[in-house]
């Protein structure tokens, strides 16, 4: 509950995530033309990359808040793991600006002219993929704790890892879109995310021991 509270209050809460994906939803027309047809081939691929850089926006904030107060310290000498404590930073940052996205994506699916055989498809794969964004995001924000005006950096080293799971989200809710088999990419999202979710948490807290020390 207080890393949610830190979250809503320090990193736009959902407010921030759905605002800047519906200036991207928006604005994606104007550059493109408002032509129906092409709108729906390219809706897949914008919403899932407009997701995406709604979850980076607030990574900085993740640790970044604990650091500046001190309390970051007294959690790494608390008896919690800080596994725990990295694990708990992704959820609420996920709970805060990912489901928020997942939620909202068939309104701006309507926005950028989704087939109907596509939302289903698009919320699935949202919510199968955005929790490896946090994960991920937690862990370049771990790599970067402590460094001034990091947020540039921490960008640079989260989109690459980002990559993957992009592929495959978009590639689903593409398929679907299209109403073709959407189970391979499915499946290869679902396998990322748990993979991410396992072995990221332990990568974080060695990141935060080195970075404390």
């Amino acid at each position: 509950m207080r890393d949610l509270r830190l979250a809503m209050r320090a990193g736009g809460g959902f407010g921030l995530g759905l605002a800047f994906f519906l200036i991207v939803v928006t604005l994606v027309p104007f550059g493109v033309g408002p032509e129906t047809g092409l709108l729906a081939r390219i809706a897949p691929g914008i919403l899932w990359l407009g997701a995406l850089l709604a979850c980076l926006l607030s990574l900085d904030r993740i640790l970044a808040l604990d650091w500046e107060d001190g309390s970051l310290d007294l959690l790494a000498t608390s008896p919690l793991p800080l596994e725990g404590i990295v694990t708990m930073k992704a959820l609420a940052h996920w709970i805060t600006t990912g489901l928020p996205l997942v939620i909202a994506s068939p309104l701006f699916g309507v926005l950028m002219s989704l087939p109907e055989a596509g939302y289903a498809p698009l919320v699935l794969s949202l919510l199968l993929g955005t929790p490896a964004l946090s994960v991920i995001g937690t862990f370049g924000a771990a790599l970067t704790v402590g460094i001034k005006r990091g947020g540039l950096l921490l960008s640079l080293l989260v989109l690459p890892l980002y990559v993957p799971t992009l592929i495959f989200g978009a590639e689903m809710a593409r398929r679907g879109a299209e109403g073709t088999a959407t189970s391979t990419p499915m499946l290869m999202l679902a396998g990322i995310s748990a993979g991410v979710i396992a072995l990221l948490p332990f990568a974080s807290g060695a990141v935060l021991r080195v970075n404390l020390r």
